[in-house]
């Protein structure tokens, strides 16, 4: 076996962690757990859902008949704006976590995706991410913009939507994060994900998509098999701060990575994705961050061949087979219009 085909570890640069990187399993005969993939069902509007418009919600709320994005308190919201109860015993140490949760419907279409959705449509979800940001952030120390795609993914519906969690703290990877990056900053006065950018676009062998606004490469530090990492190319730390054009051009680059996604397998591809910009606890202290994106799929060898996070894995370190180079080539691979 060549050396890229052996056994080595990554370190991830934006939250300090290690993962082993395994090439030569990759020709094991085991292909994993096959099933077959569940028939996509995309009717325009769904009368059973409880985010389709003009619906009814679990909690006997009727949705508006909304036309474009669709923002609403989380009806069983993992955050209250009362705490609970704290503890200083040195050993079993809890605290309050006060918050608010919101849901965001990006499309009264219930088959719609991000993937498919008309640029002005995903330019409006785009612009309500940002308000979300803005608004929650005046008020809370962290606001954390997610999606959850597919039941792979625990999604509860498959109506497009994602939500934003807002904190009176700032969560254990985001702190990670905030941590790394600001001592990168302190010792080369530069920004790390900004040098990330350069070194990806330099190698080009992770790069999936790139243009001026942004770029999307698999991480050198990729836990899962399809991975991206998704950074602003400009000195942007939140959502909010985006201009006009970086908007416009982040509504590109999402059109064409979620497509190359959905061609990879043939299938409406699973993924967690989520937005880290700098803590609003920060305040204006935020020259050592980078807005960026995260987008972690389950998926390994086909719609219905997935990575399993098991043994090794939740007892020791991330493992993967599939390189994040050859998961960067595959991607770049996939015919789009």
């Amino acid at each position: 076996m060549s050396p890229s085909d052996l056994p080595h570890r990554r370190r991830n640069l934006l939250t300090g962690e290690w993962l082993l990187v395994s090439p030569h399993r990759a020709k094991r005969p085991w292909q994993g757990e096959a099933a077959p993939p569940p028939t996509p069902v995309s009717p325009a509007h769904d009368p059973d859902c409880h985010l389709c418009a003009g619906n009814t919600r679990a909690n006997g709320t009727r949705n508006p008949d909304y036309e474009d994005t669709f923002v609403f308190a989380n009806d069983f919201a993992a955050l209250l704006d009362q705490g609970g109860v704290s503890g200083d015993h040195p050993l079993f140490e809890s605290a309050p976590a006060r918050g608010e949760a919101r849901v965001i419907c990006f499309s009264p279409e219930h088959g719609a995706t991000l993937a498919r959705l008309p640029e002005r449509e995903l330019a409006q979800v785009i612009d309500c991410w940002c308000t979300q940001s803005a608004d929650l952030g005046g008020r809370w120390e962290h606001v954390q913009l997610f999606e959850n795609k597919g039941a792979m993914m625990g999604a509860s519906s498959p109506h497009p939507h994602g939500q934003v969690w807002a904190s009176d703290f700032v969560p254990e990877t985001v702190a990670r994060e905030d941590r790394m990056q600001r001592e990168y900053f302190d010792r080369h006065s530069a920004t790390l994900l900004d040098a990330v950018s350069e070194a990806e676009l330099a190698a080009g062998t992770r790069v999936v998509e790139a243009n001026p606004g942004w770029l999307a490469a698999v991480p050198h530090w990729a836990d899962w098999p399809f991975e991206i990492l998704l950074i602003a190319r400009s000195p942007v730390a939140r959502l909010e701060d985006l201009p006009v054009a970086m908007r416009g051009e982040l509504g590109q680059i999402l059109s064409r990575l979620l497509r190359r996604y959905d061609g990879l397998f043939g299938c409406d591809f699973p993924y967690s994705m989520g937005w880290h910009g700098a803590p609003h606890a920060l305040g204006a202290n935020t020259a050592h961050w980078r807005l960026h994106a995260h987008f972690l799929p389950p998926l390994l060898r086909s719609a219905a061949v997935r990575k399993h996070m098991v043994g090794f894995e939740l007892l020791a370190e991330t493992q993967r087979d599939l390189t994040p180079e050859t998961a960067a080539e595959r991607l770049r691979a996939v015919e789009i219009d």
